[in-house]
This record gives structure tokens, C-alpha cells and sequence, in this order.
């Protein structure tokens, strides 16, 4: 499970140091690829071959089906950190997510997520009172 927000940067070749706490967990390999609100996800190997097993067995004639697909699948970088924890980011990937220098990797339950670190704090600033008054429906019974 993955938890937290962390404040790398990119480096001048468009890589990123991994959260220490994350690093063994996604050594072995790691799929970057579009995420919705214009971050980027990014999952460990076993959760990314999840997410494909879930999406072959969907219906191919499903319009939905087909272009999430597309976009996920095209943009996705299958990624190994190198010694030092760093993974490089493609720079489509990071063209589509605006990232230039300060980061948030932020935890998502199954997955990372990395975000433009003013992108972040707008999203989340706009987000928090939604935030509040969605647990009720999201979670109910549950808080």
C-alpha cells in the first residue's frame, strides 16, 4: 500500500528519485503511464499485469473499453530505478503531467501517483472540502 505525499525533484534528465520507503517494493520493475487530472501513475509490476488482466477480459466492443485502453496502454513506460532509486520519466509523460522541477508523489492505496507540486497543491485545495463532505456517501458507515 502506498501512503504519504513526498517532494522530489527532476533532475535535468527528466528523473526522479523514488520514495526511499518505496524503493525495495519497486525495484524489481515499475509501468509510468497517463493518469487522469493530468498526473502520472505509476504501478509496480504485479498491479500494472492486475490492471491488464482486468481491462483484456473487458468487452472489446465496449467504445469505453477500447479508448481507455488506447491511451493507457500508448503512454505507458515500463521503467527499472536504477541504483540510487531513480527512474526516468519519458518525456511525453512528462510533458503531459507538466513537470519541470518540483514534484509531489503522493501514495494512492495501489499505486503512486506524480504530480506537478503546484498542480498538486491547487488540486488538493480545490478538492478538500468535496473531500469532507464525501466520506458519508464514499464510505458509508465506514467513518
Amino acid at each position: 500500500m502506498f501512503l504519504g505525499t513526498h517532494s522530489p525533484r527532476l533532475d535535468e534528465k527528466g528523473r526522479l528519485f523514488l520514495p526511499a520507503k518505496y524503493r525495495e517494493e519497486l525495484s524489481g520493475g515499475l509501468v509510468i503511464t497517463k493518469g487522469q487530472e493530468r498526473c502520472l501513475y505509476v504501478f509496480p509490476m504485479a498491479e500494472f499485469q492486475r490492471i491488464t488482466e482486468a481491462l483484456r477480459t473487458a468487452p472489446v466492443t465496449a467504445k469505453a473499453v477500447r479508448d481507455y485502453s488506447r491511451v493507457f496502454f500508448a503512454s505507458a513506460s515500463d521503467e527499472v530505478p536504477d541504483k540510487q532509486g531513480r527512474i526516468t520519466i519519458p518525456a511525453a509523460l512528462r510533458n503531459y503531467a507538466a513537470l519541470t522541477r518540483d514534484c509531489a508523489v503522493i501514495g494512492a492505496n495501489t499505486r503512486l501517483e506524480i504530480w506537478d507540486s503546484q498542480a498538486w497543491d491547487t488540486y488538493l485545495e480545490q478538492q478538500e472540502q468535496q473531500f469532507s463532505d464525501l466520506s458519508e456517501e464514499v464510505l458509508p458507515g465506514v467513518l
